[in-house]
């Protein structure tokens, strides 16, 4: 079996404050907009959110009443030390919630957290030993 994302879908509350930070925090352009779903094609996956009702349907998994997840992050790492900070504040500023300001972890680069509006967390990162090639794509290489 290939070794590979397809899709990631994030269960969401509101599609419209959504759509905000999505797009004035990372400025991306969804490649698709439905009623209760927006899509963005990503370097080769795509990115759903999803009414987060909706999707527990689909799935046929309740929706936890407390909001309790497993912890989790996706991260979008970037070319540049310097590009980690002002994404965080920008994230921020677009509704998102920031849970560590940027640092530089013990095994190097650059990191912090942001959680969008509903609650799943970003790491906005750059690691100087994972390139990223011209159309996004992260190499792990140690």
């Amino acid at each position: 079996m290939q070794q590979q994302v397809a899709v990631i879908t994030l269960g969401i509350g509101d599609l419209a404050r959504a759509r905000r930070f999505y797009r004035e925090g990372f400025g991306w352009t969804p490649v698709y907009e439905g009623e209760d779903i927006l899509f963005y094609q990503m370097n080769g996956f795509v990115l759903g959110l999803w009414a987060k009702d909706a999707l527990a349907q689909d799935m046929r998994r309740p929706v936890a009443g407390d909001g309790s997840t497993a912890p989790f992050a996706l991260a979008h790492n970037v070319a540049t030390q310097a590009e980690v900070a002002p994404l965080i504040a920008r994230l921020v500023e677009a509704g998102g919630e920031l849970l560590r300001p940027a640092d530089a972890p013990h095994h190097g680069g650059m990191r912090g957290y942001v959680a969008d509006p509903d609650g799943h967390a970003w790491e906005i990162a750059w690691n100087p030993a994972w390139p990223i090639d011209a159309e996004g794509r992260v190499t792990f290489a140690l």
